[in-house]
């Protein structure tokens, strides 16, 4: 097969031109072409400035700026879009008008994210609008996210303060009900960057995410207010920090990241790019350009904010409408292990309903499996329990690793070697007694989002998918594929194992190799053979065998994947033939 070109997302900035070159159009365009992304651009102003003021800005005419827009929905249509600078509000009802005409175009139009960063003061302090604020109102139903500053937030809310009440301390309750006035002003997701938000930040620099719902994601994690904290980067080169946020979000969503993947990236881009910035004038310098972010340490710690009313009263009803991932993960310390380690490395992971399918696989040495049963008409409660007390002993007998799936009350109750949970079950586990009985976990993760929650608990082994569609689970998220699979693992490769699971067989246990993923589960490829032992035996030999003469090489650049002479296209459609 030959190698096709990738075709790059088309990402828009409609923002202002710094002639410093460390914000704006110009950081626009370095962020989107290094996230690759084909960067266009529609200019709404000229700014004279370098790294120390701002001298001059000059608007755009409304006639050009109208011309940049229409000459580009005629041949370039974006996979996202990114809104900086607005010079006044001619500009933004113009952009909002134009915006909605898009919008009503197609339902296709419709899912194209725009992210606006409301620029309204540079750097170094200078104002750039032409009036101190802008009503942002028309944006309203229009826009994906919104990202202001503690500075600008306040701006935006609707309730207008006194000037003399911006500069003063906002305290964390302030910034989160400033950010949901705005969330539902404009009915768009926020994220209110804390970097300038008060001394209560400390040495950390926390963003709050409130989102509404989101498609793809967990519905758990919709209608939330998430904490995104990470380490306060000691450094004056921040020019261009919130234009870089903004754009970076923008491409990762062009290159098909849910929401709440793109902002976890892009903060971690930032905090890449901060930490490698150069100072080139007299003033702040700028934030580094530095590719794809593949060091987890870079990215945020999520936690989940409840917040609390008016009168001050915690909006927590009980205690299982706490953040599980949080809490737990805060009394796992750095210095402890977090849950029980493997044992032996997995390996082909079979995942079966029935207990003589899982005696027989270990019968056949197989080392690793998952009992996954569910109350039924023909299955009670103490069958269950019956099964699952049984898959233990022979899980025992054969000195192999049995995970039970879900039941973790009953697997904690007989000893189990492993639970496996998905996000939601977290929710309702004793997480603290689990690890405590020295019982390994397996936590299901569909997005970097979910990566980063299970990863703040120590797991044991986390499973990335599902990779490709399948029909034994009804998911809220699309397929991941083989790109999204190999930045996964390559994210958690020195710190946790891991496993790909999803619609996987033969056909396509190569290329799923290929990427780093530590192992490998398999459901319906063995479940529904007529032989399934065989098909488990067959599994583990192609797993384990040296596949160098197809699939020797893995590249990950600038959003491209390519695995021997298989392209990115080919790969998208290397799905096993069982669905």
């Amino acid at each position: 097969m030959s190698l096709q070109e990738h075709k790059k997302p088309i990402v828009w900035t409609i923002a202002g031109s710094d002639s410093g070159g460390g914000a704006g159009i110009q950081t626009d365009i370095a962020t989107i072409n290094d996230l690759g992304g084909f960067a266009c651009s529609v200019i709404t102003t000229i700014t004279a400035q370098n790294s120390v003021e701002v001298k001059l800005v000059e608007p755009v005419s409304e006639e050009i700026l109208s011309a940049q827009l229409a000459a580009l929905s005629e041949d370039l249509k974006p996979a996202a879009i990114k809104i900086g600078l607005i010079a006044n509000q001619q500009q933004l009802n113009l952009i909002a008008e134009w915006l909605m005409g898009f919008r009503n175009q197609n339902l296709a139009n419709k899912a194209i994210p725009v992210i606006v960063d409301p620029v309204m003061v540079a750097s170094c302090g200078d104002g750039l609008n032409q009036v101190a604020d802008l009503d942002f109102s028309p944006f309203k139903g229009l826009i994906t996210l919104i990202t202001p500053n503690a500075q600008e937030l306040f701006r935006l809310n609707p309730v207008r303060q006194p000037s003399h009440q911006l500069a003063k301390q906002k305290t964390k309750q302030d910034v989160y009900e400033a950010a949901v006035i705005v969330n539902q002003q404009l009915k768009s997701h926020v994220i209110a960057k804390g970097g300038d938000a008060g001394q209560w930040q400390g040495d950390t620099a926390s963003d709050l995410f409130v989102c509404q719902q989101v498609n793809g994601v967990s519905e758990s994690h919709q209608y939330q207010k998430f904490w995104l904290t990470s380490q306060r980067i000691n450094t004056r080169n921040n020019h261009g920090s919130g234009c870089t946020l903004s754009s970076a979000i923008a491409s990762f969503m062009a290159h098909g990241y849910v929401l709440h993947d793109a902002i976890v990236m892009a903060k971690a881009y930032v905090s890449k790019g901060l930490i490698v910035s150069t100072q080139h004038g007299k003033g702040s310098g700028s934030l580094a350009k530095t590719g794809w972010p593949e060091d987890i340490s870079l990215y945020p710690k999520v936690s989940t904010y409840h917040g609390s009313d008016i009168a001050g009263n915690s909006l927590v009803k009980n205690a299982l409408s706490e953040d599980k991932f949080t809490k737990e993960a805060n009394n796992t310390s750095s210095e402890t292990s977090g849950f029980a380690q493997l044992e032996q490395e997995i390996g082909v992971y079979p995942v079966v309903n029935d207990l003589d399918m899982l005696e027989s696989l270990l019968k056949v040495d197989c080392t690793t499996v998952q009992l996954r049963v569910k109350h039924s008409d023909e299955l009670s409660l103490d069958k269950i329990e019956q099964q699952i007390q049984q898959a233990i002993t022979l899980g025992r007998d054969y000195n192999a690793q049995v995970f039970i799936n879900d039941h973790w009350q009953l697997a904690l109750k007989h000893g189990a070697f492993g639970i496996h949970l998905g996000q939601e079950d977290v929710e309702l586990a004793d997480l603290v007694a689990i690890r405590d009985a020295g019982i390994a976990i397996g936590l299901s993760s569909h997005s970097i989002f979910e990566i980063l929650l299970a990863h703040q608990l120590k797991p044991s082994y986390i499973a990335l998918g599902h990779i490709f569609p399948t029909t034994t689970k009804v998911m809220p998220s699309k397929p991941q594929g083989l790109l999204k699979l190999a930045r996964y693992a390559a994210l958690l490769q020195p710190i946790c194992p891991t496993v790909a699971i999803g619609g996987i067989d033969e056909q396509v246990l190569d290329a799923i190799k290929a990427t780093k993923v530590s192992s490998v589960a398999v459901v319906r490829a063995v479940t529904e053979s007529n032989y399934p032992t065989t098909a488990f035996k067959r599994l583990v030999k192609q797993w384990q065998q040296n596949s160098s003469d197809t699939l020797t090489k893995i590249e990950l650049n600038h959003g491209e994947l390519s695995i021997g002479e298989l392209s990115i296209g080919e790969l998208s459609n290397c799905e096993p033939s069982h669905g």
